[in-house]
């Protein structure tokens, strides 16, 4: 029975590497970035741009009440991504940010490393 149960766990997961990537840019001319994730896997990546790229995998299962949000204001771009109830879910993004803008990770500094 717990062979049974474990198989059908398996067969509900989620994973948000499978899931089909979105992405959304935000306009940016300031010197600081406040990256608040609220616990969601997020990389942060120098890149030679000049405004903020956002890339989101997001999967779930049917019948779970999604929660999704990106926005940039004042400085604190707000990344959501979940569901409510009995529900499954996962999450990731990517943050390109240009190069030279001080990135915080919820109001701490954090080091970028640029792709070569």
């Amino acid at each position: 029975m717990a062979i049974v149960l474990a198989g059908g766990l398996t067969a509900c997961s989620v994973d948000a590497r499978n899931a089909t990537p979105e992405e959304k840019t935000f306009a940016f001319g300031g010197e600081t970035l406040d990256v608040k994730a609220h616990g969601i896997p997020t990389d942060l990546v120098a890149s030679d741009r000049e405004d903020v790229k956002v890339t989101r995998w997001f999967d779930t299962r049917a019948g779970s009440s999604k929660t999704l949000r990106w926005e940039l204001k004042d400085g604190a771009l707000e990344l959501e991504a979940g569901c409510t109830g009995l529900a499954l879910c996962d999450a990731r993004f990517e943050v390109e940010v240009p190069r030279g803008v001080e990135v915080l990770r919820d109001g701490r500094k954090t080091d970028l490393r640029g792709r070569e």
